[in-house]
Order: C-alpha cells, then sequence, then structure tokens
C-alpha cells in the first residue's frame, strides 16, 4: 500500500470518531432530536355551538372562545366532583361555605392588608446591618454614627445668653461639632 491513500482514509476514519461524540451528528444523520409534544400541554378543543339568538355580537379574532375552559379549571373540576361552573365561580373569589368556615377558623379575616409593606421594610433593615458588616470588612473601619454632635460648651453658653435675655431656649441655632473628612489612607496604617 502506498502512503498518499492511506494518509486521507486514516483521516477520513479519524474525523468520523471525532464527530460520532457530537450531539450535532445524531442530528443529521440519524434524526435523533425529534422532540416529542407534551402530553399534559395536549388538550382537545370543545365543538363549535349555534348560538340562541342572532342578536348576539360576532366573535373578535383571537379571542378565547367562551365555551372553553382552561385545564387547570378542568382538573379542578375532576378532583373536586363539582361542575366546572362551580370551580369558576370559586376561582373568581367565591369561596364555598367549607373554605369560608376553615379561613375563619384560621383568623384570615384579620389578615393585615399593608403586609408585603412590613415585611419588605423590616428586610431592608436586615438588609442594612448586613451591609454595616460588609463595610466593616471591606473598608476596615467602621461608618460614623449617624446624626450632629452638639457642642456641649457653647450650646450651655447660648442657652444661658438666651435665659438672660428673656428668650425662649429654642431661639438661635444650636452649635455643633463638625466632622473633619478623613484622608484616603488614614485609619489603615
Amino acid at each position: 500500500m502506498r502512503f498518499d491513500r492511506i494518509l486521507p482514509a486514516g483521516a477520513l476514519v479519524a474525523g468520523a470518531l471525532l464527530l460520532s461524540g457530537c450531539g450535532a451528528l445524531d442530528g443529521i444523520i440519524g434524526g435523533q432530536s425529534k422532540q416529542a409534544p407534551d402530553e399534559f400541554q395536549v388538550v382537545a378543543q370543545q365543538p363549535l355551538s349555534i348560538p340562541p339568538n342572532a342578536d348576539l355580537r360576532p366573535p373578535r379574532p383571537g379571542a378565547p372562545r367562551p365555551q372553553e375552559t382552561s385545564a387547570q379549571l378542568r382538573a379542578q373540576s375532576l378532583v373536586s366532583g363539582q361542575p366546572v361552573s362551580a370551580v369558576q365561580a370559586a376561582a373568581a373569589g367565591g369561596a364555598s361555605p367549607s373554605e369560608a368556615a376553615l379561613l375563619a377558623k384560621a383568623g384570615a379575616g384579620g389578615a393585615d392588608p399593608n403586609i408585603r409593606s412590613v415585611v419588605n421594610q423590616e428586610t431592608g433593615l436586615l438588609a442594612e446591618q448586613d451591609r454595616t458588616l460588609i463595610d466593616e470588612l471591606i473598608f476596615w473601619r467602621k461608618p460614623d454614627p449617624p446624626g450632629t454632635v452638639v457642642d456641649p460648651a457653647r450650646e450651655q453658653q447660648r442657652i444661658r445668653e438666651t435665659q438672660a435675655t428673656g428668650q425662649p431656649v429654642t431661639t438661635g441655632t444650636t452649635p455643633t461639632i463638625e466632622r473633619r473628612k478623613r484622608g484616603l489612607l488614614e485609619g489603615i496604617f
């Protein structure tokens, strides 16, 4: 055998071996990439019915058919043993007497309607506490305390002066201590 005939045959065999592990080859050769439909999503359509009178408006294109119900409502009616119309009424907000009694015993009527905002506010506070821990780890220093610091000596002098003149204590501005800005590397070394 000649070397010039062995080389192309070997390259063809090597290429076939490399492509055998490729998923695209299955789709090209064997048609293995066919997708079967989801059997839970296949539903039968209800037959058309003739309206009782001709006064009805014609249906809009693309609008849902009124005689069809969703697969979920049909499944609920099968499980509960109630007709679809009763399940639809319950889903629209009307609870059955037994459900209403159960909700009353559980105390669902006294639920706070603004509970979502309360929970969001509380989790926001927790997230803020977590942020300060992260800031301490990253920046190696505690943040400045919130608010302003009153200068006690100057405030006492201001109060004495206002009382001496007979004015209310709340007149005038309260003297505060201004915090100086820290340097970029201050507190690290």
